[in-house]
């Protein structure tokens, strides 16, 4: 059953907030991580002493091209980077983020706490475990229900001994083609939604079939659909009617690499990464579809180089830079808002 002081409230990492309260929101971004899991060694021999030196301005170019090739860039731990990158946000017009680094990856929600206080933003973290690569060693020990049990507790009780609790389950990593524990994990994460409220958060394979085979197994272990954000759609599909085909399951859709505007996707060379202008374009068509109510946006912020005091472009872009040119493409201020600020709170909400 849902915790009943959670019902119609938002939970942030200092607790419940009303749904009114959240205001402007990137819903998928990382404050802190250890995405060290990415890195990829360059084959080149030249190139390979870059791997191991500190991000700076004269490798800033080399890393933008390929941001998993350079450890230093991979590990978001200063927390006084992260107090100035917050207040950054916050002067823009920022008001909540969603945290959805998850087990596997560094998930530390005492310090997302700190940084709440400090800065004044609400931050929502997420229950839950990354892909298959980053699960603990035990995994394929644990049963479905001791996985559903412990990310229903994250929720309503506390991640660990912490008394921090999420608010969202998610994200959900998941790879392509799944694997038997993370379809594990997925089959939990239905039913630890049907024990909390929470909203699901899904990180999908590299796959354009990955967010219907999640969906298909969501739905058929019990999960509300219409609560589940396919993250990454702008990496995973790019065929406007695969999308409008996702969109009509009832699903949220959510763009969120805003500001990645190099077009190499190292991960994949059969994917080309689309361009904030594009990303903008797909927003446009969806609303024309009908689908205005059930799209998200965030930054999918992940490493230094995408930091302001890095050199990039922050979490502030797109309440800055975004929002501005959605305006001057027409979608109306109305659509805007309940992109930014109206559906996150709706999404975000505990049922």
């Amino acid at each position: 059953m849902s915790n009943n002081d959670q019902v119609g409230k938002i939970q942030t990492v200092t607790g419940t907030i009303n749904p009114s309260d959240l205001g402007k929101t990137s819903t998928h971004e990382h404050i802190f991580i250890d995405f060290l899991c990415m890195f990829t060694k360059p084959e080149e021999a030249s190139e390979q002493f870059k791997a191991n030196q500190p991000l700076r301005l004269d490798n800033l170019g080399w890393i933008k091209y390929d941001p998993f090739r350079n450890i230093d860039n991979l590990e978001l731990n200063d927390e006084s980077l992260a107090v100035n990158e917050i207040l950054k946000y916050k002067a823009v017009g920022g008001d909540s983020i969603v945290e959805v680094t998850t087990i596997g990856i560094g998930r530390d929600p005492q310090a997302l706490a700190k940084i709440s206080r400090l800065t004044n933003v609400n931050i929502i973290t997420g229950a839950g475990y990354y892909v298959d690569a980053v699960h603990p060693d035990n995994m394929n020990d644990k049963t479905m229900s001791q996985l559903e049990e412990q990310i229903t507790k994250e929720v309503q009780t506390g991640i660990g001994e912490t008394g921090i609790k999420a608010g969202i389950i998610g994200e959900i990593g998941c790879s392509w083609p799944l694997t038997k524990n993370e379809s594990k994990v997925l089959k939990a994460v239905a039913k630890a939604q049907q024990q909390t409220g929470a909203a699901i958060l899904i990180h999908p394979g590299r796959h354009q079939d990955s967010p219907f085979e999640i969906l298909d197994i969501l739905s058929k272990s019990g999960a509300d659909v219409s609560r589940v954000i396919i993250g990454h759609i702008e990496r995973t599909i790019q065929d406007i009617t695969v999308v409008d085909k996702l969109a009509k399951s009832g699903c949220y859709l959510e763009y969120d690499l805003f500001g990645w505007e190099v077009s190499y996707y190292p991960l994949s060379d059969k994917i080309d990464m689309v361009n904030d202008s594009q990303r903008i374009n797909y927003i446009s068509k969806l609303i024309e579809l009908g689908y205005e109510s059930k799209i998200v946006i965030a930054q999918d912020i992940f490493s230094k180089h995408r930091t302001a005091t890095y050199g990039g472009h922050g979490y502030g872009h797109i309440i800055e830079n975004i929002l501005p040119r959605m305006a001057k493409s027409g979608i109306p201020s109305e659509v805007i808002n309940k992109i930014i600020t109206e559906n996150p709170a709706n999404i975000l909400t505990i049922k």
